[in-house]
C-alpha cells in the first residue's frame, strides 16, 4: 500500500483526536494517536495543507487545533 494511504488514515485519527480533545500540543497528539510519530507529523501537515487544522507556536510548544475551534 502506498505511504500516502497510510498518512491519510493517520490524518483521520488525528482529526478524531482533535475533535474529541480539542486544542492540543503537537506532542500530545503524537502520544495520543496510535501511529508512529513521523506519520502523525505527516498527517498534521496533510491536514494543515487541506485547511482542516491550524498550527501555532506558543513559546517552545507547537499547538494544533481543528480550523474554527
Amino acid at each position: 500500500m502506498p505511504i500516502a494511504n497510510d498518512v491519510g488514515e493517520v490524518a483521520g485519527k488525528v482529526w478524531h483526536f482533535l475533535d474529541e480533545r480539542g486544542r492540543s500540543s503537537l506532542t500530545a497528539v503524537a502520544h495520543g494517536v496510535d501511529a508512529p510519530r513521523v506519520m502523525v507529523f505527516m498527517a498534521v501537515g496533510w491536514l494543515a495543507r487541506e485547511g482542516k487544522v491550524d498550527l501555532s507556536q506558543e513559546g517552545r510548544v507547537t499547538v494544533v487545533c481543528l480550523r474554527g475551534d
